[in-house]
Formats: structure tokens, sequence, C-alpha cells
């Protein structure tokens, strides 16, 4: 969902996150993901690379933004565009 859409409070579905589609919220179902609650305590760096394990694919990192700023929300963050979180990750695997 678009990220100025979200309301909190509503937030039921993974779809119903920020920046996650149906084909997002079929990558998070893959990792085990199947309410938003689930994201509660997860690691974005951990659950991008068991993405990339389960699926024999690299992903692209654009993956990793979108799975920062999720875990970044159910931790009580802001809904923000998943690009936010681009120069974080960058400096995160020392890239920046």
């Amino acid at each position: 969902m678009h990220p100025n859409k979200v309301v909190r409070q509503r937030v039921e579905t993974l779809t119903d996150l920020p920046n996650i589609g149906r084909a997002g919220a079929a990558d998070l179902v893959r990792l085990g993901i199947m309410v938003p609650g689930d994201l509660i305590g997860k690691c974005p760096f951990e659950m991008y690379q068991q993405l990339g394990v389960l699926t024999g694919k690299a992903q692209d990192p654009c993956v990793l933004d979108v799975f920062m700023s999720i875990t970044d929300f159910m931790a009580g963050g802001e809904a923000r565009h998943w690009w936010s979180y681009t120069p974080t990750r960058k400096c995160t695997l020392k890239r920046c």
C-alpha cells in the first residue's frame, strides 16, 4: 500500500503495510510471515538473505529497503516510502 494511505489502526493484512502489494505479500508469506504482527522483532537483513535462499535468486536491493520500511513501521515508525531507506541500507552495507 502507498505509505500515504496507511492507517496504522487499520493494518490487518500484509497488503495494508506500507510499500507492500500482492507480490511483496507473497514474498512475506514465503518467509513465514502471515500477518503484520509477525514482523515485530524481525531483522530485515536476515529476511532479505532468507528470501534469496528460498528463491534461489539474488534479490533486488530495493527489496531490502522495503523490508526495512515494514519492520520499522511495525516497530512504531512512521509509514515512509521504501526509497527513504536506501541511504541507510547503503551505509549499513558499507556502500556510502
